[in-house]
């Protein structure tokens, strides 16, 4: 299959990318709670031929190829949105108090697409495209859930593969950006500080242990970690976003509870902070004689491009695309000035899979704020470019199958 052969069949798909994507628009659904999400995506397989497979609490499979011998290539969607009202103003758009507003429903309709694609050339396929519709991204636990109920078995992955779409991009809707080598995306951790005191009358603080005092001078000192106990060259970033104590104005409460996040691209680095976080916490809680405990809940590893992978697919997506609208960071950067980075501030559980076997991140630009698409991931208001879809679906397939095809055992 050549590649403007399957650019071509990927735009007579327009239409139906489309109308797929504002289903799962008006539809949004968070976490694993994506009952009528799963209906479509499994209706929509079953219709190509497929047997879709649940995997995990939410998560569907399907295979493409097998007919001749030969590796496995994963391809993943993620399909869950934001709990966010959306108020982006479009005709379709979604009514429930959830939104798509990172793209999500983009990306399981390009795999959709895709699926589409290699079904029609199934017979050409030189082993084995398994696709990964995953639930639960934004909370950092559907990735993981998936590998451990046997993503990666049943055939044995051998390398895999995933989009985002970006807005608010300066480039032709379309073009793609493959991931440098190495860590591409942050590890993530969510942590919550319980302070525990004791409650007495505001007018006689000599009574009681204020909790709220102590998470001050907690939140305060956390920042010296990154201020003084990383050396220059450790990124992280450490966020205290919630901060809650008491009802009344003049009473000191029982209890203070903060909520944060940590951001980190060295897992020992990660490691370092997460210990000195519970460390610093507890001592500065004794100093004001209140107790405190640290309590870490979702969160994912770095994202890892494998060095291999990272090239091969930066030569497919300039065969299909051309050079014009085909770029790796290097190139970015160097036609930037170098201000672009090759790093993102936002995490990706697809680094779960990138711990297990060879994978790789690419960007999909969706939206020029020339265009009117200028609010970023995230916000109420963003939207979406619909014609990278049927390029998205083009370069997931053609990925898929020119890997196989260099691969072969």
């Amino acid at each position: 299959m050549t590649p403007e052969t399957l650019l071509q069949e990927a735009e007579a798909l327009r239409d139906q990318l489309v109308s797929s994507r504002r289903t799962l628009h008006q539809n949004a659904e968070t976490g694993f709670a994506l009952d009528r999400t799963l209906s479509f995506v499994k209706r929509e397989l079953t219709a190509m031929g497929y047997q879709p497979a649940d995997c995990g609490r939410a998560g569907v499979v399907a295979l493409a190829g097998g007919k001749k011998p030969g590796k496995v290539f994963l391809l993943r969607a993620d399909m869950d949105a934001l709990p966010i009202q959306e108020e982006s103003g479009v005709d379709f758009a979604c009514q429930t108090g959830s939104m798509h507003a990172c793209g999500h429903d983009m990306h399981t309709t390009m795999l959709l697409g895709a699926a589409r694609l290699l079904k029609e050339h199934e017979d050409e396929i030189p082993g084995t495209v398994k696709l990964m519709f995953q639930p639960s991204e934004e909370t950092f636990e559907g990735s993981n859930d998936m590998i451990q109920a046997g993503l990666l078995e049943n055939p044995k992955v051998d390398a895999a593969l995933m989009i985002h779409v970006m807005a608010a991009m300066p480039f032709q809707p379309g073009t793609v950006i493959v991931s440098a080598p190495g860590v591409s995306a942050p590890a993530a951790d969510y942590f919550e500080i319980k302070v525990q005191g004791k409650g007495c009358h505001g007018s006689m603080p000599n009574t009681g242990i204020d909790p709220l005092s102590a998470a001050a001078h907690i939140l305060l000192s956390l920042q010296e970690i990154h201020a003084r106990e990383l050396a220059m060259g450790e990124r992280a970033v450490l966020t205290i976003g919630t901060l809650h104590a008491g009802t009344a104005a003049n009473a000191i409460p029982d209890t203070a509870v903060m909520g944060g996040s940590l951001r980190t691209f060295d897992e020992e680095t990660r490691s370092f902070i997460k210990q000195r976080l519970t460390e610093i916490t507890q001592g500065v809680a004794g100093t004001f004689r209140a107790e405190a405990s640290v309590t870490f809940g979702s969160g994912c590893p770095t994202l890892v491009n494998d060095k291999d992978l990272s090239l091969c697919c930066e030569g497919y997506v300039k065969e299909l695309l051309g050079k014009q609208r085909a770029f790796s960071v290097a190139e970015l950067n160097a036609m930037s000035g170098g201000g672009t980075g090759s790093k993102t501030a936002g995490s990706e559980d697809f680094a779960y899979v990138s711990q297990k076997v060879p994978s790789v991140m690419l960007a999909l630009a969706s939206g020029q704020p020339e265009k009117g698409y200028g609010y970023p991931q995230h916000h109420p208001m963003v939207t979406f470019d619909e014609d990278a879809l049927p390029v998205g679906c083009a370069v997931y397939a053609y990925t898929a199958l020119r890997w196989l095809e260099e691969h072969q055992a």
